[in-house]
């Protein structure tokens, strides 16, 4: 029989990673999530990666605090690049406000307390609900299970510092913006040909006001484009979920040193 007193340290160390995971991850890091919601399903997914992956004893000295360090970290970092992809949803709606003239009416995320495009709140809201339907949220999950693989528990130190971590950071920062480009060019383009129109009729026609026409008319043409870029929408979401699963995958190899 197992003396489980000595497998608590490990159990405790799973659990750190598993909330500090939980903490940035899309859905659950959301503030309408309890904190009591959130520690509990921690503990219960420590509890079954507990007894799936291979855990060994591991002792209580100076070294212990190191590894709790680095599993905070681990889970951050994951969960963290996994919210910056997925936050492209909301740069693409910013895009989006600025043409169609919604950027002065800012509106209040319920998910993060802070301000958030109006445009880029509405895609967000079908992500996630797209995220839920297509069960891609276990797809997330999975990303922490898989993390022992390659950055098992005894592993003290991160190479934060290796220039293939910055590289792959800045690599992702930059996707994240080229994503939310595609997301938002046709609208956005549809948009510029409005500016464009107006332009040529404010020299055509001196007498009229293009500013007093220019915001209701962009406002008219972008409601109905916005309509039919729905249906494109859900397929660029569908391969933006399996991009931050790659994206996961290939951080936690490069955390791990493989």
């Amino acid at each position: 029989m197992l003396d489980w007193v000595n497998f608590i340290p490990a159990f405790l160390l799973v659990f750190i990673r598993v909330l500090a995971f939980f903490t940035v991850l899309p859905i659950f890091s959301h503030r309408t999530i309890p904190n009591t919601v959130k520690v509990g399903l921690a503990v219960y997914l420590a509890w079954i990666m507990f007894f799936t992956i291979d855990v060994q004893e591991i002792p209580v000295d100076e070294t212990y605090f190191l590894l709790i360090i680095k599993e905070v970290l681990v889970g951050l970092l994951i969960g963290l690049v996994a919210m910056i992809l997925i936050y492209s949803i909301q740069v693409a709606g910013a895009f989006i406000d600025i043409k169609m003239g919604f950027m002065i009416a800012n509106v209040v995320d319920p998910a993060t307390g802070a301000q958030s495009p109006l445009i880029g709140g509405y895609l967000y809201t079908f992500a996630l609900l797209l995220l839920l339907v297509t069960d891609a949220h276990h797809l997330l999950i999975d990303g922490v299970f898989y993390s022992y693989q390659f950055i098992p528990l005894d592993q003290v130190f991160l190479p934060l510092g290796n220039e293939n971590v910055i590289e792959f950071i800045f690599v992702t920062f930059n996707k994240m913006f080229i994503i939310a480009f595609q997301m938002a060019f046709p609208i956005v383009g549809s948009l510029f040909l409005v500016d464009v129109a107006l332009g040529m009729i404010s020299r055509s026609v001196p007498q009229m006001n293009v500013f007093v026409v220019g915001m209701p008319l962009k406002i008219l043409v972008g409601l109905p484009l916005l309509m039919l870029f729905l249906s494109v929408f859900y397929l660029i979401v569908q391969q933006l979920f399996e991009t931050i699963i790659l994206t996961m995958r290939t951080l936690m190899q490069l955390l791990g040193g493989v």
